[in-house]
């Protein structure tokens, strides 16, 4: 079992930069591999970022790459995603998840465990 707690989320301006984290308890965070997706109103819940759970291995949607950033602490078991250069249309509920695939996962599927999400909002 693995229970996930998103943090820092909020309002920034287009092209500003916002970190969020994602605290895990459960004793085998380190062997989960860890993804962020975000869901805008009326819109279906997509995938942004995934990490390996060797830490080995990232990637990023399109829509995102070259801008966010995950990154994982299995010291402190938590997962961030920096994100940098905002767009209006990355506004959104985002969602840390956690999945027991050896591979990087990118489906919503493929992942068992989610965070409760925290709100981004990107005004223009």
């Amino acid at each position: 079992q693995v229970q996930l707690v998103e943090s820092g989320g909020g309002l920034v301006q287009t092209g500003g930069s916002l970190r969020l984290s994602c605290a895990a308890s459960g004793r085998t965070f380190s062997s989960y591999g860890m993804g962020w997706f975000r869901q805008a109103p009326g819109k279906e819940r997509e995938f942004v970022a995934a990490l390996h759970w060797s830490g080995a291995g990232t990637y990023y949607a399109d829509s995102v790459k070259g801008r966010f950033t995950i990154s994982r602490d299995n010291a402190k078991n938590t997962v961030g995603l920096q994100m940098n250069s905002l767009k209006p249309e990355d506004t959104a509920v985002y969602y840390c998840a956690a999945s027991a695939r050896t591979y990087i996962a990118t489906a919503r599927m493929e992942y068992a465990y989610w965070g409760q999400g925290t709100q981004v909002t990107v005004s223009s």
